[in-house]
């Protein structure tokens, strides 16, 4: 069963490089043909995004259809890097097989390890030998600051940088938010940025000691907010008011009418 369903996914993937080629060919399509590394760079991003967010929306069906355009960039590109000479899909795919064989000794050698945590330290080790000047390289500075400074510190971690409990960093996440007060009462414009991102940060470690990924609560966040502005402004709007002609202690009022509702309702 698995040979067979390994078989027909090779035959897909296999069709879909097929149609890729003739796409980029002189008779394929002239849109296609036309496209480089650095006009689809927006896509890549697009396409990522998209498959996130069908992944908050547990939506199955899009999720599928997320990733094979997703797969489609990835194809995309090889195709161009291929006509160029550069490197091929077979290339591409070897040389992640080639990694994830490297990096699991656990399974495919005779290193013994025993929990995700111990697989994550030595996965780090391995990267080290394989040309890594520091741990913590190999973090895009393209990702938001919210996760890179999340794996950032995931991976200081995996060398012992890392406090022992939780304790200590609510004691950080309190020591930096008073240094912003004092630098806010200073009235220092770059001294508040700095300390700014200071308690950012340090929330972000609170976050890793939580379990907590920082860019989905913020991104969980920010569509909870949309959900209940647009609650308020739909308010507003059947009573014949505009959003802006409201008070403040109106929409407050408002809003937190909406937010008991949606507290009621999440525990019904």
């Amino acid at each position: 069963m698995h040979k067979t369903q390994s078989e027909k996914s090779a035959r897909a993937f296999a069709e879909l490089i097929e149609i890729m080629a003739t796409l980029r060919s002189p008779e394929g399509c002239p849109w296609d043909r036309e496209q480089t590394h650095d006009s689809l760079r927006q896509y890549l991003l697009e396409e990522a995004y998209e498959a996130l967010e069908a992944l908050d929306n547990k939506d199955d069906k899009h999720l599928k259809e997320e990733l094979g355009d997703l797969l489609l960039q990835i194809i995309f590109h090889a195709q161009i890097a291929e006509e160029r000479s550069a490197f091929n899909l077979a290339e591409i795919v070897d040389g992640i097989s080639q990694k994830l064989i490297r990096r699991h000794p656990n399974v495919f050698g005779d290193v013994q390890i025993n929990s995700a945590e111990e697989q994550a330290v030595n996965w780090e080790k391995i990267k080290k030998t394989e040309g890594k000047r520091s741990t913590i390289d190999g973090v895009p500075k393209a990702l938001s600051a919210l996760l890179r400074a999340w794996r950032i510190q995931q991976k200081a971690s995996t060398v012992g940088f890392d406090w022992a409990e939780i304790t200590p960093v609510w004691h950080k996440v309190e020591e930096e938010m008073a240094e912003l007060k004092e630098a806010c009462e200073g009235g220092l414009s770059t001294k508040i940025e700095e300390e700014f991102g200071d308690l950012l940060f340090s929330m972000v470690n609170l976050s890793r000691f939580l379990a907590v990924n920082p860019e989905d609560a913020l991104r969980g966040t920010i569509e909870k907010f949309c959900r209940r502005f647009l609650q308020v402004e739909m308010h507003f709007e059947s009573k014949g008011q505009n959003l802006s002609d409201a008070t403040l202690e109106e929409m407050d009022s408002v809003w937190d009418d909406i937010k008991r509702k949606s507290a009621n309702k999440t525990k019904d």
